[in-house]
């Protein structure tokens, strides 16, 4: 029968393909696999990741490889594997769900819901057998078929539509200076992900209102980003998230959406505080964004964490190579660079900086060797919305840092973007192996209409794909609130307030619109500001209503 076997050899998504060998039958999402989940009375086993997610691979060799796990999940469950970048409406409900229950989400994330799509439990990673405390998927398994069989009650589930708590502009700037890690930068006592709205809404505050404490936030995060381990040293770009407080050792993956903020912030930084050490670095990241991302007009989604199953292979070094390669350029090297003879990521040495003194010659040598190592695998799935938020930050950087040339290749992106993407004024969502996914959400349109206004200011033949893309835009608006999707295979979801780590799609629709209306001589009302770190890009939306925003002003 079709749903006793593995159907993901049949995906075109890289990160299902990732899973096709795993005796689970897994089957993509679809109205036919939910049918069948509803004939057969089987609740659902919903597993959620993504192609470059360290963690998928490890589920992948291990609980999901697991052959005794594997035959109990085929016969108790109907089993279903999603790529959270090409469908965000089920992974935001999902991870809506996990968060509400336990506080704390990530990937991969698995969900076991009834078959009529109501959750019952959800984790995120599991072993294969029991260890260190943690529960093996095939103990949770079995509990959940004992909940469910014995009619355990399930209530349905609504993801929050509340509206975040609103402040003054003065409470935000408090409670950020509250919250900073005055030793290491960034926010937060364990892991650090970098805080890219935060950082805009600072830079774009400091733009217009000086406060010697939003500045000395804005500077300590950024210098730790940009000389510690987040930052790829050799290359350019930053890693998605570094697994220590003091931004030492990153979690390899490196995805569009970081590249494209922190080109976006550092051009910023620049014009506001005018460190050549900003405008190098946005450089640095453009750098990577055109060696490792641009693909035939576009660019591609993320590059993997893993080299040939090894963390992080392709850019750790042992002491006694890099003894070897530079000889006696190494005691150089260790006047830049933190280098431990014992490494510090396990036994092998990820570049960490000491200084700016500009090695350049040294740097492109070992760049050059590093190249020729086995590289870690790139998901060449191109997302719109992402690909709008490319436009965006290339042409603030081509004005913030006065390059000409970063608008053309922003203009030039959008032209690609808009002949594979719009169609008959709707925006599909990604593209892999040419074949378009149609499902429409509000991320990728706000996240375009942004683009074009930028493009808008300096082009009027920008004009009407602006002004189609608003009406599209405001086509997400539903009874006052806004949706991120309303799809045929699933449950309308509500659109996201949350800014981390990148804008949400509400504040990305209210700052698109906001400019548009702009440019079109249309006034906007005032908007009231919300908690800081959480909502900071919403806040930028804010200040540009309320005349606050000089730098985003058209």
């Amino acid at each position: 029968m079709e749903f006793h076997r593995n159907n993901l050899d049949r995906s075109n998504s890289l990160y299902l393909r990732q899973h096709a060998d795993n005796p689970i039958w897994w089957q993509e999402w679809s109205q036919k696999t939910l049918r069948e989940a509803v004939r057969t009375n089987k609740p659902l086993f919903i597993s959620i990741g993504y192609s470059s997610c360290h963690w998928c691979h490890v589920m992948a060799r291990e609980a999901f490889s697991h052959d005794e796990t594997a035959g109990f999940l085929n016969s108790d469950f109907i089993c279903v594997k999603v790529d959270r970048e090409e469908r965000p409406d089920i992974d935001q409900f999902m991870m809506d769900y996990i968060i509400r229950k336990t506080g704390s989400g990530g990937w991969p994330l698995n969900v076991f819901t009834t078959p009529g799509l109501k959750p019952i439990l959800a984790l995120t990673y599991a072993p294969k057998l029991p260890e260190g405390g943690r529960q093996s998927l095939m103990n949770i398994a079995k509990k959940v078929k004992h909940f469910y069989e014995n009619g355990g009650s399930v209530p349905p589930f609504q993801p929050s539509k509340s509206t975040p708590q609103t402040v003054s502009f003065e409470e935000i700037e408090n409670q950020l200076i509250r919250i900073y890690d005055r030793e290491h930068g960034g926010f937060g006592r364990t892991q650090k992900f970098p805080p890219h709205s935060t950082l805009l809404f600072m830079l774009y505050s400091l733009s217009f209102k000086g406060s010697p404490g939003v500045k000395d936030i804005a500077i300590g995060t950024l210098e730790a980003m940009r000389l510690r381990g987040l930052n790829d040293h050799l290359q350019g770009g930053i890693f998605r998230y570094c697994v220590d407080r003091g931004w030492k050792i990153p979690h390899f993956e490196k995805m569009l959406y970081d590249q494209t903020m922190a080109i976006w912030y550092y051009s910023l930084a620049y014009r506001v505080l005018g460190k050549e050490e900003y405008r190098d670095m946005a450089y640095s990241v453009v750098k990577c964004l055109e060696e490792s991302f641009s693909s035939e007009g576009l660019y591609l989604n993320s590059i993997d964490a893993d080299t040939d199953h090894i963390e992080g292979g392709s850019y750790l070094w042992s002491y006694e190579e890099l003894e070897d390669i530079l000889g006696e350029d190494f005691s150089t090297l260790k006047g830049v660079y933190r280098i431990d003879v014992h490494g510090n990521f396990e036994g092998k040495i990820h570049l960490i900086r000491r200084n700016d003194m500009k090695i350049e010659d040294i740097e492109k040598k070992l760049l050059k060797i590093r190249d020729r190592r086995p590289q870690p695998h790139a998901d060449r799935k191109y997302i719109s919305g992402l690909n709008g938020l490319v436009v965006v930050a290339l042409t603030l950087a081509s004005e913030y840092l006065e390059r000409a040339e970063l608008y053309d290749t922003a203009k030039d992106t959008m032209y690609s973007l808009l002949e594979k993407f719009w169609i008959d004024k709707k925006l599909a969502h990604s593209m892999s192996n040419d074949r378009i996914q149609n499902n429409n959400f509000l991320f990728d349109a706000a996240a375009c209409l942004l683009a074009l206004t930028m493009l808008s200011e300096s082009d009027l033949k920008w004009k009407d794909y602006m002004e189609d893309m608003s009406e599209y835009v405001k086509s997400f608006k539903k009874d006052g609130g806004w949706l991120e999707s309303s799809s045929d295979d699933f449950l309308p979801v509500p659109a996201s307030w949350y800014d981390n780590p990148i804008p949400s799609s509400i504040s990305l629709a209210e700052l698109s619109i906001a400019r548009a209306n702009m440019l079109l001589g249309v006034g906007n009302n005032p908007a009231s500001y919300r908690v800081a770190h959480n909502y900071d890009a919403y806040n930028i939306a804010a200040m540009l209503r309320n005349g606050v925003c000089p730098l985003l002003e058209p």
